[in-house]
């Protein structure tokens, strides 16, 4: 009887380390660097000298959300890494128009970056369906076309991308952490 609960209980410990869920990162340090990326963004809001109430003309992705909190765990993730490595991609491009400082842009894409790859060890190596990752690309593609580039790249567009990443950061955050709330 006794070697059965040990090896029920072996068994069961075995289950949840190879399960998404239990990725120690995640559970850990996650919250933290999520709460690192906001605060370095607003930082970067705080440095602006001409802060603008432009409108943006990309509407945010609601839908593609609302899809990916109805995905698997694995799916959630996948979701969240996607999301982050636009939002290194976006904020890779010319930024000079902006009064930010550069240690704080470098540090944010640090964090972000570093949240992507950690992220991503936790999916495992099973892929999710790209056809939602497309439409996410295609999203962060027309704000770069449609809000830098047409704009110029200037400190007025910079602060629009900047609002709207904040958005992103928030519900990549909270997508990730109801991972913790259905244990």
């Amino acid at each position: 009887m006794l070697s059965r609960i040990f090896i029920a209980c072996v068994f069961l410990g075995l289950f949840c380390a190879c399960s998404a869920l239990s990725c120690r990162w995640m559970e850990h340090r996650f919250r933290p660097y999520s709460e690192n990326s906001l605060d370095l963004l607003d930082m970067m809001a705080k440095n602006m000298t001409n802060s603008t109430d432009g409108e943006n003309t990309v509407p945010f992705p609601d839908h593609l959300y609302s899809q990916a909190s109805k995905a698997s765990a694995e799916g959630k993730l996948s979701f969240a890494v996607h999301i982050l490595k636009e939002v290194s991609a976006l904020f890779e491009e010319d930024h000079s128009s902006a009064s930010w400082q550069e240690v704080t842009v470098e540090n944010f894409l640090n964090v972000v970056n570093r949240q992507a790859d950690e992220l991503h060890s936790c999916i495992g190596s099973r892929g999710e369906s790209k056809k939602q990752n497309t439409k996410l690309h295609l999203y962060f593609k027309r704000m770069s076309n449609e809000i830098l580039k047409k704009k110029g790249h200037s400190a007025e567009a910079w602060e629009l991308i900047r609002r709207e990443i904040k958005l992103h950061l928030i519900r990549a955050d909270h997508l990730v952490s109801s991972l913790f709330v259905s244990n």
